[in-house]
């Protein structure tokens, strides 16, 4: 299913954050219904370092790719802030629609950008990002290819502010609508009562980020249709891998943590290695 026809419905949609082929493969098993590809998750996992604009798009390029090659759900992609000016982004659609992004997201930083939960971030003016919302749509091959407007202008400019540049960013063009790191309830509130029935709009829940945890039904009842927890995988992998490091390095072992991880098979299971290796039995040797 197209990714417009899943927000069309009436259920608010979860997309778990990923990072690479394997977690978007585990999120697929475990029933997701689309899955976003974090460029935090990414700076995390391939540099070991924060989300401060150090990602580039050749790099997120290939990533789409190779999830694209092993999962079928939509896949919408942090594209940050295109990556440059307006024919930055038109590549910068171009490309990543063609290795298989459902949908990008972009927003209105400058270069270098961070992360919308850390402080000092800083902004284009609202004309720039509307011009590149525009320039997105006309490179898209697709109008099934969703472009969602991120406006990062509550901790710079304001809320009142953001809201100003969101409504920009809806005649110049966007499917959806995020205004990102909203620092209370009210807010999220606000944010729907005025855009809510005019556009999609999606939220972001970081685990100790600015915008307090609300649950999917919670943010259904609000008026929000898609909400993602982009990095909480990463979080999670990173607080078992330190358990498991510390736990072998004490022990000398693994035999502590076998209950929490897959051995041999288990894994290949995952992965599905003997569907694989099976299928290649059909080309002969």
């Amino acid at each position: 299913m197209i990714l417009k026809a899943l927000l069309s419905g009436s259920d608010t949609i979860l997309a778990p954050g990923i990072c690479d082929a394997l977690t978007a493969l585990i999120a697929e098993q475990s029933g997701a219904k689309m899955v976003y590809l974090s460029g935090a998750g990414l700076a995390y996992t391939r540099f070991g370092s924060p989300d401060i604009g150090l990602v580039s798009m050749a790099e997120v390029a290939d990533t789409i790719a190779l999830i694209r090659d092993r999962v079928s759900i939509p896949i919408i992609v942090d594209a940050d802030n295109g990556f440059g000016n307006a024919l930055n982004v038109q590549r910068t659609m171009r490309v990543f629609e063609r290795n298989g992004a459902n949908a990008l997201q972009l927003e209105d930083q400058t270069m270098p950008k961070r992360c919308g939960h850390l402080d000092g971030k800083a902004l284009i003016s609202a004309s720039e990002m509307a011009g590149k919302l525009h320039a997105a749509a006309d490179a898209r091959a697709s109008d099934a290819t969703l472009i969602i407007a991120r406006t990062d202008a509550i901790a710079v400019e304001g809320f009142e502010a953001a809201c100003d540049r969101a409504e920009l960013y809806i005649e110049a063009g966007a499917d959806v609508l995020f205004i990102e790191a909203p620092q209370n309830r009210k807010q999220l509130e606000a944010i729907s009562s005025r855009f809510g029935g005019r556009i999609p709009l999606m939220a972001n829940m970081v685990e100790g980020g600015k915008t307090p945890i609300h649950s999917i039904a919670d943010l259904q009842t609000l008026g929000y249709s898609l909400v993602i927890f982009p990095g909480g995988i990463v979080r999670a992998l990173a607080k078992t891998a330190g358990d498991y490091y510390r736990a072998l390095i004490l022990t000398g072992s693994n035999e502590s943590f076998c209950e929490r991880m897959y051995d041999f098979d288990g894994l290949n299971g995952v992965i599905k290695t003997h569907s694989i290796l099976s299928q290649a039995k059909k080309y002969g040797n």
